[in-house]
């Protein structure tokens, strides 16, 4: 039986016993596969004359439609024709930091199909894998838990809807893989370096039914949201119109009558004063929540965040500054944190939802600090140590990333369900094990 102390051993030994290097591993922010430079995306010019000549003919559009367009516009959008990670792209996430991140985000996952009672089958889902760094680190994990994961029908499965990143993807984490057609739920199909299946879709509701461990790092963040003001005369859209006195500059304005989003997305209790909600986000957390009610596993996500304290984040990022949104649309990313408070409202009963809880917290509960100190241990290169502190640093560090991140968990409730008690007075005991802690959303102890 899996006891207390053994979940322990699982998070804070294993992560002492892991190699210290992955082979080939150079220098922080550089550890994949080479990235385009966002100098060369002065302008976009085809995404702008799109973009006006749909407002010229059907007037303004919504916030949601407008980051649909530059993001994902399957001819110029920013994520289908851009490698945007890294030192020479517009931003650069967790795992490019640092190995670490990736490879306490593996033991997480070990650690709850451990406490899930080991099922036989694990799918390993990951909702946009950039170029594939964090799953990378990830299978390096599995790899060398082989023994504990032994028996285990291990596959990956990735949701990308980019070619050019799910070919980064396939070139750093296959060996060897095919291409289907377009209109094909799998679109290409593989084996790992570490030789397990991995399958790429375009969606995550093709993801096929099992138990299943689902991973989202920076991924809702980037989902279209509605904008919303209150205004004396109630709830009020915000929309993308073109400047009169500009016609090839856009401009934010407030719809002067309610649409159907300010009717139907805000709940009735809401106090802000303007609201940023992703209905597509909230759709697929009760995807996710669905399946783990029904099949078993859990989700982690990992994204900028708040528990439905902020109001306006909405922000563009190009070459690693801050970016007008509305400016030379297809240059840059687009973000706006994530409303942790909506997607636990979407999830429902469900499922159980942990956190969120920030970065620091996530990352000092599952063992980072001992971590680097077994790295640190077995590498004497000046340079490469001082990266080491300094990747660990900026991923904990309050004022870096620490507190800007925030980890939230989905759960199946069988994974937290007491034991049953039988017998009456002292004769009474426990019919089956307690459930394991959470790994990461509590502290602990050696």
């Amino acid at each position: 039986m899996w006891t207390f102390l053994k979940i322990i051993r699982l998070n804070r030994a294993t992560v002492r016993s892991l190699n210290p290097l992955p082979r080939g591993w150079t220098v922080v922010l550089r550890r994949s596969c080479s990235s385009a430079s966002s100098e060369s995306r002065v302008t976009n010019p085809s995404i702008l004359r799109h973009l006006t000549s749909k407002i010229t003919a059907t007037g303004a559009i919504t916030v949601a439609e407008y980051m649909r367009e530059v993001l994902t516009n399957p001819v110029s959008g920013y994520y289908v024709k851009n490698d945007m990670l890294g030192a020479d792209g517009d931003f650069i996430t967790s795992p490019e930091i640092s190995q670490i991140f990736g490879e306490l985000v593996g033991i997480w996952c070990v650690s709850e199909w451990v406490a899930s009672g080991k099922p036989k089958v694990l799918q390993l889902v990951e909702l946009g894998p950039g170029r594939g760094s964090l799953i990378g680190d990830i299978l390096r994990v599995f790899h060398q838990l082989q023994s504990v994961l032994h028996g285990a029908e291990v596959s990956v499965h990735l949701v990308e809807v980019s070619p050019k990143l799910s070919q980064l993807q396939a070139q750093c984490l296959a060996g060897e893989y095919t291409c289907g057609g377009e209109d094909e739920l799998v679109y290409r199909t593989g084996t790992t370096h570490t030789g397990l299946p991995i399958y790429w879709y375009r969606s995550v509701k093709d993801v096929p039914r099992g138990f299943s461990i689902f991973l989202a790092h920076e991924f809702f963040d980037a989902l279209p949201i509605h904008k919303f003001q209150r205004t004396e005369k109630g709830w009020r859209e915000v929309m993308v119109d073109i400047h009169p006195e500009e016609p090839d500059k856009l401009r934010f304005v407030l719809f002067p009558t309610p649409t159907l989003a300010s009717t139907t997305l805000i709940h009735e209790d809401e106090k802000r004063q303007h609201l940023e909600i992703s209905p597509e986000g909230g759709v697929i957390v009760q995807k996710l929540a669905s399946q783990i009610a029904e099949d078993g596993g859990a989700a982690l996500i990992a994204d900028y965040g708040h528990d439905g304290t902020k109001m306006d984040t909405f922000r563009g990022f190009r070459g690693h500054k801050l970016h007008d949104v509305l400016e030379a649309p297809g240059t840059a990313d687009l973000t706006a944190d994530v409303d942790f408070s909506y997607l636990r409202r979407m999830a429902g009963d469900a499922v159980v939802c942990m956190g969120p809880i920030t970065q620091r917290a996530f990352l000092k509960n599952m063992g980072i600090d001992a971590r680097l100190q077994v790295l640190l241990r077995s590498c004497h290169d000046a340079t490469t140590r001082a990266q080491l502190i300094h990747g660990c640093d900026m991923l904990t560090s309050p004022e870096k990333m620490g507190s800007r991140f925030q980890f939230f968990s989905l759960l199946a409730p069988s994974r937290l369900t007491q034991p049953w008690e039988e017998g009456e007075g002292l004769g009474r005991r426990r019919r089956g094990p307690a459930p394991l802690p959470v790994a990461g959303f509590s502290e602990l102890g050696l």
